[in-house]
């Protein structure tokens, strides 16, 4: 006699959850150990490596692939282009757990989660750490009153949600202002390792890089995520609305490229792009990727029009992109004495938890919230 247990529909759940959970546990419990024993027994970090994998990864990428929300925020809110709206609310939420899963792993990297409130308190104000940690909670904290009518609706709880909705306008514009200033402040966090990072990286106008990366990276992550949730939660996809985000990319990436090779040329530095062995290397790969390949796409009319092309360009980009964060903050910083370090697979499992929690919210916030509005379906327009 088999026993079957028979749910209600609204509490099933889809059969992703049953490895996202596993994983998340994992990274639960190696977690734990770090909190209890430190961080040697589940990193390869040492003396000379103490930024590896948390930092590029955690830090460095998650902040980037967040910049969806200030972005479409600015667009439907304060350029008042309301035909964005369909993609306003799953930027904001994609937004708003991105940087709680930076605010998670700095709690795991920096081993004492109870003493994060110092920072507020014992301010060095010699630190960019102190701006870029201020921001990150501080639009944190933006995002959520920004998503918060999302979930009230869910709730049927109406005046507050219409509360919210009539004052809107000032956190995003602070929402917008605090994401520029974040998106810039970790390049400025890297000046100070002048004689450190090549110099095929090193600039003083690394904030300037960042920021203008981080708009590439926020477009791509938009068309990422409206292009796998329209797959997997089986909807309609706003095509002719990401073919308009698409066309800015070319421009975005373009406008990367000029800086980076305009400051080469500048510090006459250009003969370092095939005179430095893996660094020169390591930049071709994040310019072609990042850079040439998305511009050429992207000025294609059939690949904008297409969910497939859309969905390659969006996810070719984002990984040049992000080989960018991880060139600038850890394979092209020069170590004394370097005992190399490659990370460990607990380490990562940290990560993998957290970036399985963030999948896991997101489709549960689609399954019990309103979260996708209704979608307009406008022809697309010429070139």
């Amino acid at each position: 006699m088999k026993l079957r247990i028979n749910l209600h529909p609204a509490l099933r759940l889809p059969p992703i959850t049953w490895v996202l959970i596993p994983l998340m546990a994992i990274g639960f419990t190696v977690a734990m150990v770090r909190f209890a024993l430190g961080i040697g027994p589940i990193s390869n970090l040492n003396n000379t490596y103490g930024w590896g994998f948390w930092i590029s990864f955690d830090l460095f990428t998650g902040v980037a692939i967040s910049s969806g929300g200030f972005i479409m925020a600015g667009l439907v809110y304060i350029l008042q282009i309301k035909e964005f709206k369909p993609l306003l609310r799953p930027s904001v939420l994609t937004a708003f757990l991105g940087y709680l899963m930076v605010a998670i792993a700095l709690l795991v990297d920096l081993g004492h989660p109870e003493r994060i409130w110092y920072m507020m308190v014992y301010w060095n104000h010699t630190s960019v750490l102190l701006e870029i940690g201020i921001c990150v909670m501080s639009y944190l904290t933006v995002l959520a009153i920004e998503f918060a009518p999302v979930v009230f609706e869910g709730l049927k709880w109406e005046k507050p949600a219409h509360l919210i909705h009539k004052f809107i306008m000032p956190f995003v514009i602070l929402g917008v202002v605090l994401s520029t200033l974040h998106q810039s402040s970790l390049g400025s966090l890297l000046l100070i390792e002048s004689t450190k990072l090549h110099p095929l990286w090193w600039t003083p106008i690394l904030p300037v890089m960042f920021f203008t990366s981080a708009l590439s990276i926020g477009l791509s992550m938009i068309i990422l995520e409206s292009s796998l949730s329209a797959r997997y939660f089986q909807r309609g996809l706003e095509t002719h609305l990401l073919e308009k985000l698409a066309r800015a990319i070319p421009y975005t990436a373009g406008t990367y490229l000029l800086l980076k090779l305009a400051d080469l040329a500048f510090t006459g530095e250009l003969g370092l792009l095939f005179t430095s062995g893996k660094m020169s290397l390591l930049f071709w790969a994040e310019i072609l990727i990042g850079c040439i390949t998305p511009i050429i796409m992207f000025s294609i009319k059939k690949v904008r029009q297409s969910p497939n092309g859309l969905l390659a360009g969006a996810v070719i980009t984002l990984l040049g992109m992000i080989l960018n964060r991880f060139n600038v903050s850890w394979f092209g910083i020069a170590r004394l004495n370097d005992p190399g370090y490659a990370p460990s697979l607990v380490e990562m499992s940290i990560s993998v938890a957290i970036f399985s929690a963030g999948i896991l919210a997101f489709g549960l916030a689609a399954k019990y919230l309103p979260l996708f509005e209704a979608e307009e379906h406008a022809p697309a327009t010429g070139d």
